[in-house]
């Protein structure tokens, strides 16, 4: 009985959305200050495919720092919902966002619809409450809707387990790579995908994956750096500097971006910048950047692309960020760091028996004797130290991916978040 409903509800839905056949695209600006949040709709655009999931249409896996959804207006039934965080987001954390409003793009995918719907996009502060929300109805037969006719770049499968609709797909594109210079990116892109998949849990669920390297060519080689006066052309206008932080390395160019990848089946990003310099940046739903030619370039893009698909929270700590990020009274979303104010949801079940809260740090020499005879299980417990904070953020392992570039794998509890991500992804509830 229970699979009859499951598919009565899948059925209905499949009414309400072509998620067969097209795909809606919609650009926003989000924009404001530090104590401010506005969202206006850009532009609204069509291409055929879907290739979105297909399963836990009206859910997320986790709250994000954003989500949109898209809704019946007759029956209110949630036919699709999306989390997310952005870049706006974080800017508003900076000293900068005191002094002057910004404005910042962002894109978003959703299935097309056959009827009338409510899309709604809602920022959370950092307290969770909603700091911007703006609902507005998408008519399908709205004759400004644009329908795009791809001009399909330069691509290559590295891993292509089956068809774009059955799979997670993940775009690996070229960021300041010339024409000269496709036959390197080939190459670096097939060092990303491998050292990915080579991290448990991506390993374990690799048929599951679609990875496909797309070669955008750029008129410059290598990418902006304004800290030396340096502004290159390049295919997705990354910069480093992002912020004033030396090493943070995005694009704000996210409409440019997708209007370049399109008519390539994509739900994920990694952009690859051809430059021997340390950085990058990754943003949970939204992409991962990071340079190609530093030495570090294997765990880092690991580590990004940890923030970009999973939302895995940064495990190291520095205590120089203008505002915190995380409250005692508040429980992050982020599955892999706690505050303890709601321990229960995140990885007690996984605590051995006897285990202190918090737990005695096991760093130095003795976190090397004991990493080599002890199972990872045996070492999971509460750190404190994460989420850029000394104090009050605890993590689950004393080194992981989300920390450390020196660390062989995500951590246990990273580990089963990710599954968790993926899962969700792949197989209905």
């Amino acid at each position: 009985m229970r699979h009859l409903v499951i598919f009565a509800a899948a059925f209905l839905m499949s009414l309400a959305l072509n998620a067969q056949e097209k795909t809606l695209r919609v650009d926003y600006i989000f924009s404001g200050t530090d104590k401010s949040s506005e969202i206006s709709l850009r532009q609204m655009y069509s291409h055929d495919g879907w290739a979105g999931r297909r399963v836990n249409m009206s859910d997320v896996p986790v709250r994000g720092n954003g989500q949109i959804s898209m809704t019946d207006p007759a029956t209110g039934e949630v036919l699709y919902r999306q989390s997310f965080s952005t870049l706006f987001q974080e800017w508003q954390t900076t000293e900068e966002a005191t002094r002057i409003r910004k404005s910042f793009e962002n894109t978003f995918f959703l299935p097309f619809p056959s009827a009338r719907t409510i899309v709604k996009v809602e920022l959370y502060d950092f307290k969770g409450g909603v700091s911007a929300s703006l609902g507005h109805v998408v008519d399908p037969a709205d004759i400004l809707i644009r329908h795009l006719a791809p001009d399909v770049p330069q691509h290559r499968y590295i891993l292509r387990s089956g068809d774009p609709s059955e799979k997670i797909d993940v775009a690996i594109v070229a960021e300041g790579y010339t024409a000269d210079e496709v036959g390197k990116f080939y190459q670096d892109a097939q060092t990303a995908a491998e050292a990915i998949l080579s991290h448990e849990p991506f390993a374990r669920y690799k048929d599951s994956f679609n990875f496909v390297a797309v070669a955008l060519e750029s008129e410059d080689s290598g990418v902006s750096v304004p800290r030396e006066g340096l502004w290159k052309n390049t295919a997705v206008g990354s910069n480093y500097d992002t912020f004033y932080s030396d090493r943070y390395l995005t694009t704000s160019c996210v409409w440019k971006m997708h209007d370049a990848l399109c008519g390539v089946p994509y739900e994920h990003l990694v952009i690859l910048a051809n430059t021997d310099t340390y950085g990058g940046g990754g943003i949970f739903n939204s992409y991962t950047l990071t340079t190609a030619g530093h030495v570090a370039f294997r765990p880092v893009v690991v580590h990004e692309f940890g923030h970009s698909f999973a939302g895995l929270a940064d495990e190291y700590y520095y205590d120089d960020q203008f505002v915190e990020y995380y409250y005692p009274d508040i429980e992050p979303w982020e599955q892999n760091i706690t505050t303890l104010h709601d321990f229960r949801s995140k990885w007690d079940d996984m605590l051995p028996k006897v285990i202190g809260i918090p737990t005695a740090p096991v760093e130095g020499d003795v976190w090397e004797n004991i990493k080599g005879g002890a199972s990872a299980d045996s070492l999971v417990g509460v750190y404190e130290g994460a989420g850029y904070q000394s104090k009050g953020v605890y993590r689950p392992f004393p080194d992981c991916r989300m920390k450390t570039n020196a660390a062989d794998a995500f951590c246990p509890v990273c580990q089963r978040a990710i599954a968790r991500i993926i899962e969700f992804n792949t197989v209905e509830r």
